[in-house]
């Protein structure tokens, strides 16, 4: 998530109303949060942190778009599992609509899969996945 464990710089970043969207989220994680407010205190009510160490972002790309006010971003993040000792990196792409210098919209899709597996959750992640919960 853009915060990187920080949640306290969201007032820096993100409108009052802002909307942020997780179209891949996790089976059981909320994908749509209004409000910054909202957000904020789901990032701090999360109690485990990743066991990652995050060291750097990789083939960044930056789209132009048509639209002054948005922004397409492709990277890697890339770091080490601490309880594995395992480097990884993942891919993500964000959609964000910037105004005044502030977020309005951002919409963040990330391998989801990929992360499982690299954090050794990929098991208990298709276990959550019921054939009732899954979009056509």
């Amino acid at each position: 998530m853009l915060l990187g464990g920080a949640p306290e710089i969201a007032d820096e970043l993100y409108v009052d109303d802002v909307v942020i969207e997780f179209p891949f989220a996790r089976p059981g994680m909320p994908n749509r949060f209004e409000g910054r407010e909202s957000f904020k205190a789901f990032t701090s009510a999360q109690s485990v942190p990743l066991p990652v160490r995050f060291e750097g972002f990789r083939n960044v790309v930056i789209h132009d778009t048509a639209d002054p006010e948005v922004i397409i971003v492709e990277y890697d993040l890339a770091g080490t599992v601490t309880t594995t000792g395992q480097r990884a990196s993942q891919s993500f792409l964000l959609v964000l609509r910037v105004r005044d210098g502030r977020i309005v919209h951002l919409r963040e899709y990330q391998n989801v899969l990929g992360m499982a597996a690299a954090l050794g959750q990929l098991p208990a992640l298709l276990a959550s996945i019921r054939p009732d919960s899954v979009s056509p």
